[in-house]
Parts: structure tokens; C-alpha cells; sequence
């Protein structure tokens, strides 16, 4: 078993919002390599708990590290490009093309020449490069989120419906992803309402029930 720190560290964790607890007492972590499922019904919390992680929320009660970095304290921002979050909104700009969004990426990254070319051809995308993402379909919007993190190879994957709005010739693409971050000694948290097709792709699954995982 490895000694080294989790990727993932919540105890106790709480998340308020106003006077309401979205999130509360909430034990989890996930270790290098691991890939894991969360569950639950809507609005209980799981996008919330997502959110945390991407160190996108502080915790309002509790210890949580992401990466090392306490998620309560300014370290937090120093971790931000190992982490990567495809949440339900693309996160492209939308008036840059396909291409010109990730050379972006890959310019930021110091990607190796042809990166870009090659994670195209990957989520299907190699003919459609050209298209300004504002045009785009959600479908390949999210096509090229997935590109984006092939490229990137994130330490922390943070997938909120990942099989959302794709169709079944771009289903394998989640997989893939997955098991390549995994694969470099990362991790990964999906959020799905799919326990079916989402289990293949995680170790163990827990359950978030009115903001309390079990």
C-alpha cells in the first residue's frame, strides 16, 4: 500500500450556504490511482461536494486537503492546474474554435507540437477544429473538454456527468480519460446518475444522502 498523502482528504467536512448545510460531516478520500463513484439523488449535494474539491469552495466546517493544499487556506490557488473539472456548463470560450481553445491550453501547459492535433483525432473532433465553439453542439463542446484533459492529464479528475449529452460512438472518451489519469498515478471523482456504466469505471462507489455520504 502507498505511504504517500491522499489525493483527496475531507474529514468533517461542512459546506453552508446562508444557514443552510449542503454538505455536512462529510468523511472521504481518495488515494493515488483511485477512481471512485458518487452517488445520489438531485439536490443533495453532490455538485456542491465537486465544487470543493476544484478548490472552487472553502469548507465552512472541518479539514480538507486537495493535492496537499488546505482547501481552507491560500495554497489552495497553487494547486488549481492539477485539477480538472467537467462540470455541466463547458467551460470553452466561446468565441475561440475548437483548435484555437486548445492550443490555448497547450501554449499554458507546454504541450509537445502536435498534442493538440492528436487529442482531436481522439474525441473525434479532427474535422470540426475549425467550428468556433459558440456553434457547437453541447455534445462536442464536451467532446473537447474531454480533449482538453487528455491533453493536460490532470492530478485530480473531478467528472459531473461525464456520459452527459454524448453519443455512443463517444462513450469510450470518459473511459479512456479515466484510466489515463489513473494510469499516471492520479484520481478521479464521478458524479453520475448512471451506477451502471460509471461502476465499470470506479473502484468503490459511496452514496451522498442529504449532504452526509454513506
Amino acid at each position: 500500500m502507498s505511504t504517500s498523502r491522499p489525493i483527496v482528504e475531507l474529514c468533517g467536512v461542512a459546506v453552508r450556504v446562508g444557514v443552510v448545510s449542503v454538505v455536512r460531516d462529510v468523511d472521504f478520500v481518495v488515494d493515488a490511482g483511485g477512481s471512485v463513484g458518487l452517488f445520489g439523488a438531485n439536490g443533495v449535494g453532490k455538485t456542491t461536494l465537486l465544487r470543493l474539491m476544484a478548490t472552487l469552495l472553502k469548507p465552512s466546517a472541518g479539514v480538507g486537503r486537495v493535492l496537499g493544499a488546505d482547501l481552507s487556506g491560500p495554497d489552495r490557488f497553487g494547486v488549481r492546474d492539477g485539477i480538472g473539472f467537467i462540470g455541466h456548463v463547458p467551460s470553452l470560450y466561446p468565441e475561440l474554435t475548437l483548435r484555437e481553445n486548445l492550443e490555448f491550453v497547450s501554449d499554458v501547459i507546454g504541450a509537445p507540437g502536435g498534442m493538440v492535433d492528436e487529442v482531436l483525432e481522439v474525441v473525434g473532433l479532427g474535422g470540426a477544429s475549425a467550428r468556433r465553439a459558440v456553434v457547437c453542439s453541447f455534445g462536442m463542446q464536451r467532446r473537447a473538454e474531454f480533449a482538453r484533459e487528455l491533453m493536460r492529464v490532470p492530478s485530480l479528475l473531478l467528472l459531473d456527468e461525464p456520459h452527459s449529452a454524448l453519443d455512443a460512438s463517444a462513450l469510450g472518451i470518459v473511459e479512456h480519460l479515466v484510466q489515463r489519469v489513473c494510469d499516471a498515478g492520479g484520481a478521479t471523482v464521478l458524479v453520475s446518475h448512471d451506477r451502471e456504466r460509471v461502476s465499470k469505471l470506479t473502484e468503490r462507489a459511496v452514496e451522498l444522502v442529504e449532504g452526509t455520504l454513506r
